[in-house]
């Protein structure tokens, strides 16, 4: 019998964090998985959860958390595709040194990723963006870290995980204003910071130095804030937002959807993929090309070049109102 406690110690301590050095989010990540399945796992066979044995984790019960995980949680396809590259992950480890369980680790990795459809791209756009921003009400200190958090990540187009990770050491309001933070893959990165965000932040910074902690958006204890609670103070001040501008309750909008628009705006400027990919810390402008897919104007652009030269420029627009509803079904 194998032990899953003394096999998962093993490789979170020695082989995570030594010889892989993992990143601390994909450690989370992973963590949190196997907290999950062995919860699981623990409620069927009623065997607690540091008794269970490697032999528990086979193809039927990792089946069987996926589709927990979907049908229950709620969690999309893309989460439950992340949580098998952790189980898989942690077993292929152990696959070197438990021959015994070899069916059973190969069973569960030959589970296939499930196919999902891509979500469209959502943004805002410019006015959308100030309505939220106005609707944040900064007589309060939280209102006003609000603000600056909300606008720093409009502006920047840093990922929630970075702006959690941003320290008051973080910001540079001398010449050539700018932030640096470590993103996804620990890549290290500078993103300038316009005028006025950065007279924006040097308002807050003043405030913040009278507050604990050295997170640049400290909750009330001084440590940083979470994502969750990040999340809910973005939807807080979305539904304030709504009330001026309507068609933002009708938007899923969240911290990521601020990274997006700000890749929007740039792309509308004219500025080459190329350049947006280093901006936003993209491995490669693969990752970008999502944006050019998002921009209807670029399409028409490009659809008007190759308009024949007797056709007359200009979108179809259906005669009557009866041919408008059918165009539309």
């Amino acid at each position: 019998m194998s032990h899953l406690a003394p096999l998962l110690q093993r490789y979170f301590t020695s082989y995570a964090l030594t010889q892989r050095a993992l990143s601390p989010a994909t450690i989370r990540s992973y963590r949190d998985c196997w907290a999950l399945l062995l919860t699981f796992v623990a409620e069927r066979t009623q065997i607690p959860p540091h008794a269970l044995d490697l032999a528990h984790i086979d193809h039927g019960s990792v089946t069987e958390f996926l589709d927990h995980l979907e049908n229950d949680r709620g969690n999309s396809i893309a989460t439950r595709n992340l949580r098998l590259a952790a189980i898989k992950a942690v077993l292929t480890f152990h696959s070197a040194t438990m021959p015994e369980h070899l069916d059973t680790i190969a069973a569960v990795q030959a589970i296939p990723v499930k196919k999902h459809p891509r979500p469209q791209l959502s943004y805002l756009t410019a006015t959308q963006v100030q309505a939220l921003l106005d609707a944040i009400d900064t007589s309060t200190w939280t209102g006003r870290r609000d603000q600056a958090m909300f606008t720093l990540a409009a502006h920047t187009g840093l990922r929630v995980s970075e702006l959690i990770s941003l320290t008051v050491d973080s910001v540079h309001l001398g010449t050539a204003a700018h932030v640096a933070c470590t993103g996804k893959g620990r890549k290290h990165r500078t993103t300038p910071l316009t005028t006025a965000t950065a007279t924006l932040l040097k308002t807050y910074l003043h405030e913040r130095h009278t507050h604990p902690g050295h997170a640049l958006f400290p909750n009330p204890r001084g440590e940083p804030l979470s994502a969750d609670a990040i999340g809910q103070r973005l939807r807080t001040h979305l539904h304030r937002a709504a009330r001026a501008c309507p068609e933002l309750a009708d938007t899923h909008v969240t911290v990521h959807t601020l990274r997006h628009t700000a890749a929007m705006r740039f792309l509308t400027a004219g500025i080459d993929t190329a350049v947006i990919a280093l901006w936003l810390g993209h491995e490669s402008t693969a990752t970008t090309s999502i944006y050019l897919h998002a921009d209807m104007d670029i399409k028409r652009r490009a659809l008007e070049r190759t308009r024949p030269p007797d056709v007359v420029a200009g979108d179809y627009t259906p005669p009557d109102s009866l041919l408008a509803w059918l165009q539309g079904l």
